[in-house]
């Protein structure tokens, strides 16, 4: 039986995870994130989430991730981030090219042992494309 104190451990370790993003902490990403890390049925392992994370601040070097509602329970966390940012040259094959975009990412993510082995993540492509 799950606990309000697991729920809370959980979400709190999710908020952590999301601060090393922002702060772009590449060093402790392995403290929140699995050797073994899948990301939508991929196996990325943690060096190429991370070469994946890297490439997306690269890609919007004003990437922040912002928790809009989060849910968790002792094993899952679903959450929607909301973004601001301008990404640079092509964003999700369209022709963003520095304009300033607002979506949303809705994400499931598994833990085992309070790291993240497994996210299912889709972004609203559509909410970008209204905006042109």
């Amino acid at each position: 039986m799950q606990t309000d104190s697991s729920k809370t451990d959980l979400a709190t370790i999710y908020r952590g995870y999301i601060d090393c993003l922002n702060r772009q902490d590449w060093l402790s990403l392995g403290a929140f994130v699995a050797d073994d890390v899948r990301h939508n049925g991929e196996p990325f392992g943690l060096s190429g989430y991370r070469r994946m994370l890297e490439r997306d601040y690269r890609d919007i070097p004003d990437l922040r991730f912002k928790i809009a509602l989060l849910v968790a329970d002792a094993t899952y966390v679903a959450c929607r981030l909301d973004f601001d940012c301008t990404p640079i040259g092509t964003f999700l094959g369209l022709p963003v090219n520095g304009r300033r975009v607002r979506f949303s990412e809705h994400v499931f993510y598994e833990f085992r042992d309070g790291k993240i082995i497994d996210v299912r993540s889709i972004l609203d492509k559509a909410a970008i494309e209204s905006q042109f």
